[in-house]
């Protein structure tokens, strides 16, 4: 099933926020909320699944994914809930089924206390009832801060950090007593967190700090709320929790579970049993979004901000998102989707996906340089290697034309700003995002006839 994005203007007590949200299927509405420190892309296979049976709405919470940050840099697990309940009111959402995994599933609880009558059940993978000692053991190192350093120090710290949270729980515990069964070191899997991470920068402590804090937000047996369901499966660290969650009300169950498919499949179950209302429509911002193009070589979404009548293709590696106000991210960049096969090398199947989402857009000129070394293979790695290289690629772009060639002759004048490692930090996530079609896109902007290149300087290089 294809799934859809979309961005929305959502109010706070200090001013609109932006939230970022994914959505697919039809049907009764069911909202889902990710675990921290992900993003809604991690329920992209979920979505198409469940999607045969209800509106999936899964937004990015405040600070991660492609959500603003809440401004409060010590709000609590209320104020999660909080924002979560101005989603439903912006989106249009009076009633849904829940759906939430980990962190997702506490900020649900906590938005059930807060207003039980949105719910008509809510599935929960794994809740977190703490202990005192490990509460402890959490403030002790689980959340440091995670900011960009001049030399890309901070890559081989998340790398390292996301590869053996699948060894130790938690993460920085690495003790017999603390492995996990469910280890492994596949690089795909470790850089889908890394890009989430990379995306949320220092506020990943702030949500994920929330949820640690929260405290047990279980109703009393007596309470009247909707449905909930809560399992855990074989292997999450989060199993053992079930047996601390004490007396539920009547319309609670939890119990563990032996796979996480055990898992999926009856919090569906419970779901369907309780459906919400069929939305009409569910609210999106007008000022930037994501177009669905079909072309001969390219079907997928394509970002755009801003007045499309003059919007900027964003640079190869580059995207939309850095500076421009009104721009285009090329497909495989910023958060267009990626070429279906290898990225095309010509021109013309470029400029045909673009015309599908504005009439003129403004061309960069071509990079100077071997396209091939300019964007070099970025794949992910077993060691994260790959994180580091483009750290480098990024800050000698700043000092030499092309990066690859460091000489007098080919150095840039540049403002010591240029180099400011937040700076860096979003044209390395840019990069990151583009991999080969960064590549594929330079040669073929080197290849155009001249007259469509209707930018006013030479891409970065």
């Amino acid at each position: 099933m294809e799934i859809s994005r979309h961005f929305l203007s959502v109010a706070g007590p200090k001013g609109e926020r932006r939230v970022h949200y994914r959505r697919c299927g039809r049907g009764p509405a069911l909202l889902m909320v990710h675990q921290s420190p992900r993003s809604s892309a991690e329920y992209e296979p979920l979505l198409r699944r469940w999607g045969e049976h209800f509106t999936c709405i899964a937004p990015d919470t405040p600070g991660f994914g492609e959500s603003d940050p809440l401004p409060d840099r010590q709000a609590d697990i209320d104020a999660f809930a909080d924002a979560l309940l101005a989603f439903l009111d912006a989106a249009g959402l009076p009633l849904v089924g829940a759906y939430g995994f980990h962190s997702g599933g506490i900020i649900l609880l906590a938005a059930l206390r807060r207003q039980p009558r949105r719910f008509t059940a809510i599935g929960v993978g794994g809740y977190a009832v703490w202990t005192p000692e490990e509460r402890a053991l959490f403030a002790g190192g689980y959340l440091p801060p995670f900011r960009p350093q001049p030399y890309g120090e901070h890559l081989t710290w998340l790398w390292n950090r996301v590869l053996e949270q699948t060894w130790f729980f938690p993460w920085f515990a690495a003790e017999p007593t603390m492995r996990l069964s469910v280890a492994h070191d596949d690089p795909v899997r470790v850089d889908a967190t890394v890009r989430d991470m990379l995306a949320s920068g220092d506020a990943y402590r702030v949500g994920y700090g929330a949820v640690l804090a929260a405290p047990r937000d279980v109703p009393p047996p007596e309470a009247e709320t909707p449905p909930v369901l809560i399992t855990a499966y074989d292997g999450d660290p989060l199993q053992a929790h079930i047996a601390r969650l004490g007396p539920l009300p009547r319309s609670w169950r939890a119990h563990p579970v032996a796979t996480p498919a055990q898992h999926q499949d009856e919090s569906l179950a419970c779901l369907r049993a309780h459906p919400a209302p069929t939305p009409d429509r569910v609210a999106e911002s007008a000022d930037e979004g994501f177009a669905r193009v079909r072309t001969d070589d390219f079907d997928g979404l394509i970002h755009w901000r801003g007045p499309l009548a003059s919007a900027r293709v964003a640079v190869p590696g580059g995207s939309a998102a850095l500076d421009e106000a009104a721009a285009i991210d090329p497909p495989g960049h910023g958060l267009s989707d990626p070429w279906p096969g290898e990225p095309p090398t010509t021109l013309h199947p470029w400029a045909e996906a673009l015309a599908s989402v504005a009439d003129h857009p403004r061309w960069p000129l071509p990079p100077v340089g071997d396209p091939a070394r300019l964007f070099p293979d970025l794949s992910p790695d077993r060691f994260g290697s790959y994180l580091t290289r483009a750290w480098s690629i990024v800050r000698a772009r700043h000092l030499f034309r092309p990066w690859y060639e460091a000489s007098a002759a080919t150095a840039l004048p540049f403002d010591p700003a240029d180099l400011a490692p937040e700076r860096l930090a979003r044209e390395h996530r840019a990069l990151i995002q583009a991999g080969p079609a960064a590549r594929a896109f330079a040669a073929a902007l080197q290849s155009a006839p001249l007259p469509i290149h209707q930018g006013d300087a030479h891409v970065d290089s």
